[in-house]
């Protein structure tokens, strides 16, 4: 099929939507490894979790070996609301920037949280409700996940408390009042609400907090409140496979039209990444195919380009199990990024893994050249992207100039997984010419490796 026959847009139609969520473990030959007690530094067994997290959650994150899990028809009837998502291809940006390249991007934006959050959100808030539980607690950097949960406990009536990182808190008010909307409470985090809370403020007055510290205090809301359990929006292995349904529906999209990616995009090292590659991760697993995955982060925040491949507290109050995942030290509180999703010290253990074993590559952009690339593809394409997203633009970008400079006609695929019209704060700041590029020290690094928990 020619260049020309391919839409503007692609959309699948409602019965091509994915039936089952695709679990990337079953296909690792090396799997991740286990999450550790804190206590006692031994895999984390099914009992202790479920005191944390949903039960049929906790079968989902333990569960290595099953390829596939069926989405129950409650929750596919949710997502009719707003999937199958579009698959756009960006002509007007590739006209812009004279590339032979060819590139698409997978759209999430289109509901009202703004984000891919939500298919993840739905799934964890369903399984607390067939659980019988009152209510889930959680945390949230920019906002986009506590306002994707506090829609779904609206939807299914469930209660919601929403710890957002204090400097997210204050620099997007209205993604607070979205939440306050949906019937969530939201706490700005460090809080004096919790012992973890106070003793993390006591140690660093003033601070503007971290995912690490809102995850600390989430947790222990949810442990010593009766009915209630602990809902998180990335990392962990069965968001990675709630959000695969962004990947099937992405390479089903792409193989209806015959075209194969080269390249394939995605910001962090969580859930946008791990759902947007998942399909085409597990075909390279499988040796069914290649392509060549790159994962983008910010340069204030470098866990995978700079940190240690090493067991880590998932939280800054070293309550939460260990994590054999990228790290930077659960003590690492990163400076005040507008990207405020990818301020969090550490990444998947499955992509860490995958990263690891060289699968996939990672690379690190700093805070401006990010704002710019996204204010370049607002003009060009007429969506206003949220900063997590854009670091992906802003590779995708970099990469249809290297095809420009050789030639090549590579086809490149990324996540726009997030709206920014709560980010304006940002965008302010980097029109005003305030916004800077902090890149941690060696030194800054180093001092926290220092306190990496020992593990044998």
């Amino acid at each position: 099929m020619s260049v020309k026959e391919i839409p503007y847009k692609i959309y699948l139609e409602e019965d091509e939507m994915p039936k089952a969520w695709y679990n990337l473990r079953a296909d690792m030959k090396n799997k991740p490894a286990p999450l550790l007690n804190p206590g006692t530094l031994k895999p984390m067994t099914r009992e202790e979790l479920d005191g944390v997290f949903c039960d049929e959650l906790v079968k989902q994150e333990l569960d290595d070996t099953t390829a596939y899990f069926e989405i129950p028809q409650e929750i596919r009837d949710f997502y009719k609301m707003y999937r199958p998502s579009p698959l756009v291809r960006a002509y007007c940006l590739e006209k812009k920037l004279d590339t032979p390249a060819k590139i698409y991007y997978k759209f999430e934006g289109n509901n009202t949280s703004g984000s891919h959050k939500l298919n993840s959100a739905i799934a964890q808030a369903y399984y607390a409700k067939q659980q019988g539980l009152k209510g889930v607690t959680t945390e949230t950097g920019a906002g986009q996940w506590g306002t994707a949960l506090s829609m779904a406990c609206a939807y299914l009536g469930l209660d919601c408390k929403v710890y957002m990182v204090k400097v997210s808190y204050e620099q997007k008010p209205f993604r607070r009042e979205v939440m306050r909307t949906y019937g969530a409470s939201v706490t700005p985090s460090p809080s004096m609400e919790t012992e973890v809370g106070r003793k993390i403020l006591a140690e660093h007055p003033g601070t503007t907090g971290s995912l690490g510290c809102a995850i600390s205090e989430a947790v222990e809301v949810a442990t010593k409140s009766e009915g209630y359990r602990y809902v998180l929006g990335s990392v962990l292995n069965q968001v990675l496979l709630h959000q695969s349904i962004i990947g099937l529906e992405t390479k089903a999209a792409l193989d209806k039209y015959g075209v194969k990616p080269d390249i394939i995009i995605g910001c962090g090292g969580g859930s946008n990444l791990g759902g947007l590659i998942a399909p085409f991760m597990g075909e390279k697993l499988r040796g069914e195919a290649d392509y060549r995955i790159i994962a983008v982060e910010p340069a204030s925040c470098p866990s995978l380009t700079r940190g240690k491949f090493a067991y880590d507290f998932c939280d800054t109050g070293m309550v939460c199990p260990l994590a054999k995942m990228y790290t930077l030290g659960s003590g690492f509180i990163p400076a005040p990024n507008h990207a405020g999703g990818l301020r969090y010290h550490g990444m998947s253990s499955t992509l860490s893994q995958l990263y690891a074993d060289g699968l996939m590559e990672a690379t690190s952009v700093v805070q401006t050249e990010v704002f710019k690339a996204a204010e370049e593809f607002a003009r060009i394409e007429g969506i206003l992207p949220a900063p997590e997203s854009s670091h992906a633009i802003r590779v995708a970008i970099d990469e249809a100039m290297k095809c420009k400079e050789t030639g090549e006609e590579k086809t490149i695929v990324f996540g726009l997984t997030g709206t920014g019209y709560f980010d304006m704060v940002a965008y302010e700041k980097f029109h005003d010419g305030k916004m800077t590029d902090y890149i941690p020290t060696d030194e800054e690094l180093q001092k926290s490796f220092a306190n990496l928990p020992k593990v044998e």
